[in-house]
């Protein structure tokens, strides 16, 4: 009589075990991914950013903190870019508008010295994220 029993119970927790390990597993990669505290909500990396930032070639105009060489004037500073409340003085300073603005500058100022470098929505989430650390 006492078969049946525990065979059931042995079912049960040999089923239960995977399910559990997968929720343990899913609370981990969540918690993986929340720590990096100095990344974003909307997932750009800062430090990607940094490195695009260099790549796309952006300190020939502009002087930027943390990227080698980038001692550029004939764009503005961007020490502390992310206590800035606005981009260009017009637009509001946020990720969104900043990651808009570094793919097509015209498209939100019509007469920006600003060129249009190529950058991906992608690579400009990551920049923004950079420019967005800078405090």
């Amino acid at each position: 009589m006492h078969a049946p029993r525990a065979a059931t119970t042995w079912i049960r927790h040999c089923t239960l075990a995977p399910v559990m390990l997968l929720a343990v597993l899913a609370v981990l990669a969540g918690s993986a991914r929340d720590s990096g505290a100095a990344e974003p909500a909307d997932g750009g990396s800062v430090e990607r950013g940094r490195l695009l930032i260099n790549r796309y070639q952006c300190g020939a105009c502009h002087t930027i903190p943390g990227v080698p060489l980038a001692r550029g004037n004939a764009g503005p500073l961007l020490a502390q870019f992310g206590r800035r409340s606005y981009i260009a003085g017009k637009i509001p300073n946020t990720e969104e508008l900043l990651a808009k603005w570094i793919v097509s500058p015209h498209s939100l100022i019509a007469n920006t010295a600003m060129p249009s470098m190529g950058v991906t929505p992608d690579d400009a989430r990551d920049m923004a994220a950079y420019l967005k650390s800078l405090q």
